[in-house]
Formats: structure tokens, sequence, C-alpha cells
């Protein structure tokens, strides 16, 4: 059973973050969430431009409530010398400093590696960004659904007509970067820890979901055809998907081997005679006629009802799961069960949040309040003993 006051891995680390939109925020809500002190500096009067994405989360825009808890907001405008010195003196005692700004944008402020690690030799700088420093596409602008289509990933996801390319429902490109600036800062810090040393850590969302892209990839090797797109079904496995039941429903299964083929047809379809048909008797067989084999099972489906199937399913040990919209998973008895939902304070009150998959006994995880804008900048000047004219007056939506 773990403390409420047991330290966090992250105690005593403080991140300064120049982000906006997702990629970086993720990344820095995942370091506040494991104890670290992260100052998200914002625009003055407009803040994060995710801050605006939507409404739909009592006012609040979903993305932001999402990526932002835990953090505390200071409002600067950099391009003011004034705001640029308050931000070195927040450096002179930081850890790690994040941005995911335009490209080029850090370096025309005098914030590159270059010229920071001579003025804070142990500070890591992550800078995340669409393609990476260098090459044909360094300038090129990077959204989430652009990195989808450049890293392959709309190639192979979605129906099988060309017109049927479909995107990921959330921001994969966005998380993955997050996740590897993530990986590589906690990285950085225990490579600190023995040299004493901080360091450049770069990520590029192409690279980080090109990265994902590996089994598509390694398919398509040397020149061979790509998997082809199958919607919610697997391009190579079979069966592996939706399928239709009685009264209307769906189910997802999967089998993985020969073991569990000749289970299902045993159990589940209850057609023996199946397991010795030559049209099925390996997997890839099974992926090549899957439309004989598709119209075979939901024949057998189409008389049952969705509880029924599952049944079978699962008394047979095959892999299944319920196919759940938003407020299903919401609802989702596991995540209940598990107590994984919490409350977090907002400028809108209360609102529910999961905590961390990391589940741990050593620590509880850090899941304080999604911050206002400029909510934390009088009192982040006061603590580095700053006048508040220094930056001019607050503006609108901000704290004084």
């Amino acid at each position: 059973m773990n403390s409420p006051n047991a330290q966090r891995p992250l105690d005593g680390i403080t991140v300064i973050s120049l982000e906006h939109a997702i990629a970086a925020p993720f990344c820095t809500r995942q370091l506040a969430d494991l104890g670290a002190r992260v100052i998200k500096v914002e625009r003055p009067g407009s803040g994060d431009f995710a801050r605006g994405y939507d409404t739909r989360t009592n006012g609040l825009a979903s993305h932001f409530v999402w990526a932002n808890r835990s953090k505390e907001s200071l409002a600067l405008d950099l391009k003011e010398e004034g705001a640029k010195s308050v931000l070195f003196k927040l450096l002179e005692k930081a850890d790690v400093l994040v941005q995911n700004l335009a490209p080029g944008a850090a370096t025309r402020m005098g914030l590159s590696y270059e010229e920071l690690r001579n003025r804070f030799p142990r500070l890591i700088v992550c800078d995340i960004s669409g393609y990476g420093e260098g090459g044909p596409y360094e300038q090129k602008k990077a959204y989430d659904l652009l990195i989808q289509s450049e890293a392959g990933f709309l190639s192979v996801t979605g129906g099988e007509g060309e017109d049927e390319l479909a995107k990921a429902g959330c921001s994969i490109a966005d998380i993955a970067a997050g996740m590897y600036g993530y990986s590589s800062i906690l990285s950085a810090l225990l490579l600190r820890e023995r040299t004493g040393e901080g360091s450049r850590v770069e990520v590029s969302m192409l690279e980080s979901l090109a990265e994902w892209m590996g089994y598509p990839l390694y398919y398509a090797y040397d020149g061979a055809p790509a998997p082809k797109r199958a919607g919610a079904s697997h391009a190579t496995i079979y069966p592996y998907g939706p399928f239709p039941t009685g009264e209307g429903a769906t189910v997802m299964l999967g089998l993985q081997n020969e073991r569990e083929w000749a289970i299902f047809c045993d159990s589940v379809l209850q057609q023996p005679e199946l397991k010795q048909d030559p049209r099925y008797s390996a997997n890839y067989k099974r992926s090549e006629n899957r439309d004989g084999l598709r119209a075979t099972i939901c024949e057998v489906f189409a008389s049952l009802g969705r509880e029924e199937v599952l049944r079978r399913l699962d008394d047979a040990g095959i892999a299944n799961a319920t196919v759940n919209d938003m407020k299903a998973v919401w609802d989702h008895p596991q995540l209940k069960a598990r107590e994984r939902w919490v409350e977090i304070q907002s400028p809108a009150g209360p609102l529910p949040a999961l905590l961390p998959p990391g589940r741990t006994n050593a620590y509880q995880p850090r899941m304080d309040a999604v911050p206002a804008l400029g909510e934390h900048t009088a009192s982040i000047l006061a603590e580095l003993n700053i006048d508040q004219q220094v930056i001019g007056s607050p503006r609108e939506g901000e704290t004084a």
C-alpha cells in the first residue's frame, strides 16, 4: 500500500516548458505525474492554443484538460526582453527545458542547446518537432494528421477502397512523440546523475510514428506488397476483428495460433469439420480466404445474441472484447473495480481523471489541478523576487 506522503521519483525536479498543442504538453504531464514541478510558459491573453480547441469539458477544451493537469501556468511574452530575463532566471534552477515551438523559433529566441549549455551546464533540453533538425522537411509545418500521412500510417489504416483512408481517432503521432520525449528525458536525468552534465534530447513526430510502423514496414521489406487496409480487422491475421451477432450487436475477437483455431471450430462455431478444411489449415490461408470464412462465422453468430457469443468465446479461452463507445469507457467496470478514476480540480471545478497507467506500490502519482491561464504568474515572479511590471500588466483571463 503506497503512502500519500511517499517520495515520488521526480520530486525536486523542475521542468520549464514552452509548449502548445499535444506532443510537448503530453510529455511534460507524464513528468508532472511523477512529481516534477512543471512551469508551463504561455502567451499572455491567449495561452496554449489548445485551450481553444473546444469547450466540451465544462467549458474547457478536452485536449487541454487531458494533457495539462498538475502544472503551473506562467504568462510571459517571450518577445519582450523583460520576459526573457524571467525565463533565464527560471532556467538557473531548472533541470529540464522542453519546447515544441515552430521550427527555428527557439533558436531565434536564443534558446538553442548550443547557447544554453555554457550558461546552464546541467540543463537537459528537449526539442520536439514535426520532422527534426536538418533535412529537406525541417521547416515544414507538422500536425498530427499530416504526420500520420507522412509516416505511412494512413496507408494501412481504414477500409479497402481507395477513398477509405482513416486517421487514428486520437492524436497518435503527438502521443508517440510525447512519450519518446518523456522516456528520453528520464534517460537524460539518469545520465546526468553519472556525468554531472546536461544533454540535448531531440524528438521528431515523424521518427516517433515511423518507429511504431515497424511491423508494416518489415512486412513490406525489399519491395514486397504492404499490408492491405482491412478496416477494424487485422490485415494479416484471421479471424481477428469485428463480427456481427444477433440482435444487431458486434463483438471483437482474435485468434493467434492453430491451437486456438481448433478450439474455435470445436467450441465456438461448433463445426469441428472446419479444422480439416484445406482453405483454413494455416493462418495465411485463413487470411487469403477470409471472405468465405467470415460468411461462415457470421452465419453462426447471427443466430446468437452478443452475450451468448461472448460466453462461448470466454469458455473456449478465445480473446474477445465488446466494441465500446466513449460512454461505455467512462462506465467501464474494470476501470471502476480497479479504482482508476480520481477527482482533480480545474478552473471549471472538479473533474474526473484517470490515474497514470504505471500503477506502483511505492508512491501516489501527482494529480493536481488543470491551471487557468497565467494562474501562477504572480507567485512565480514573487518567488524570483521580480516585480510584475517587468513583464507588464496581466491581460484578460490571467491572474494578477
